[in-house]
């Protein structure tokens, strides 16, 4: 297994384009799986996760080809819907969470799908509730295999109807809108996900033939038609990566542009570093951070400690909390991170402290940061990424550090992140890939 050994306390500088949505991705192409006709996405991000799902639609019978770097051409004309039963399936999907998407527009068109037990990051508890009842009131038959741990369901009866999700899940509310999308009959879904990748979602889906009111609302109303056809479609930029590289350069004191950033669907983003005391302008899709000695959190108007905490969208993902965090050790100032919404995410911690944090772990969801103002910088250590977000948060740590940083099963980094270690090396970090 593969390692980064990273010789830190070098400030950074360059231009660096994020790459594709990883997120938006897992998406998209599921959905490639609702027409019979070819579908083309580009801005197609080359990373670990991405990859085993292409992987995986092409064990389904979808033809796939690379026309160019970051373009994908699929064509789903021959599909095999009891590969879903298959031990191969299961071994494979088990290791991405993203699998589960599969099941709407297999349910839209074959009228049947599986879903196993999710795969992907060990982060806490990540239910398929709103998948689940959301399939139900469209009309599905689901029976579960406690044996096996999978879901089969039976779409014969699909049709629209009226539902109200007990959480704007992102992967759940895609399901159910490409499941609604050939069903018979309108459906609404109210407390919809609204996520900049699920409008991405429904406009491919619009492209395609699909009826669908209410993109970038919490309120979706889908008339179902009979067929889509194919279409081409391009990805955002990711977000993440983004948040990260606006993160990499306060902590570094590095000055870094990030080109073509897809600004306008960022959110709160950039607002939220400029909280934490991070300087960065605007210009057009590029976002400029300049080398920054120093950096204060701000404080709410009474004068009481800032607290970042993830919510739904328009609020900030959960996604980000990590590099939120290890920005937070060098700032000047306080600040609470609240992750509500994964019990496990802040674990990462212990290995912050050791590098000489100040970090006060709450409980499983909540951690108090007393900035070092820089006066203190971290000191390099061996440590191992436990999830794709904490894995880069520790590789911006430990670019920051005095001395040598070893990270492994840098697999984790990799689902996530497309040749991170060569991009940010091109802007001058000291990242080593090495046998662990």
């Amino acid at each position: 297994m593969n390692a980064f050994e990273i010789r830190g306390g070098k400030p950074l500088k360059g231009t660096i384009t994020p790459q594709g949505a990883k997120n938006e991705a897992l998406q998209v192409l599921c959905a490639v799986l609702l027409t019979d006709e070819q579908v083309t996405l580009s801005n197609v991000p080359d990373i670990v996760d991405v990859n085993t799902l292409i992987e995986l639609l092409g064990d389904m019978g979808v033809k796939i080809e690379h026309p160019e770097k970051n373009t994908v051409t699929l064509q789903a004309d021959n599909i095999d819907p009891d590969y879903f039963t298959t031990h191969a399936f299961k071994k494979k999907s088990g290791k991405l969470r993203g699998t589960v998407m599969l099941a709407g527009p297999m349910l839209a068109r074959f009228r049947r799908a599986y879903i196993p037990q999710p795969g992907g990051d060990k982060i806490g508890r990540r239910r398929l509730d709103t998948h689940i009842r959301g399939f139900e009131k469209l009309g599905v038959d689901f029976v579960y295999d406690a044996d096996n741990q999978m879901f089969s369901m039976d779409a014969v009866n699909l049709r629209g109807t009226n539902m109200l999700l007990e959480e704007p899940s992102i992967t759940g509310t895609a399901n159910i809108i490409m499941a609604a999308v050939l069903a018979e009959g309108v459906t609404t879904i109210y407390n919809a996900a609204c996520e900049p990748y699920i409008q991405q979602l429904c406009r491919m889906l619009m492209s395609m033939g699909a009826n669908i009111r209410g993109i970038g609302t919490n309120l979706l109303t889908i008339g179902g038609v009979s067929k889509l056809h194919g279409c081409s479609h391009r990805l955002l930029a990711d977000m993440i990566e983004v948040g990260s590289f606006i993160g990499l350069a306060g902590m570094t004191q590095s000055e870094i542009t990030i080109k073509d950033a897809d600004v306008e669907h960022l959110g709160i983003i950039p607002a939220t570093f400029e909280h934490l005391g991070i300087q960065l302008s605007i210009k057009g899709d590029d976002i400029h951070i300049p080398a920054q000695e120093h950096y204060r959190i701000q404080k709410f108007i009474d004068g009481s400690i800032l607290t970042v905490y993830d919510h739904p969208w328009p609020g900030l993902t959960p996604d980000l909390l990590s590099i939120v965090l290890v920005l937070a050790t060098q700032a000047k100032g306080t600040v609470l991170v609240h992750q509500k919404m994964f019990e496990s995410r802040l674990f990462f911690t212990d290995k912050l402290i050791e590098m000489g944090a100040q970090i006060v772990l709450c409980d499983p969801h909540r951690a108090v940061v007393i900035g070092l103002d820089k006066q203190q910088p971290l000191r390099g250590i061996n440590m191992v990424s436990p999830d794709i977000r904490a894995g880069v948060a520790l590789l911006i740590a430990a670019l920051s550090a005095t001395g040598k940083s070893t990270i492994q099963n840098i697999h984790q980094i990799d689902r996530g992140y497309e040749r991170i270690d060569e991009r940010l090396n091109a802007l001058g970090a000291d990242i080593r890939r090495v046998e662990a």
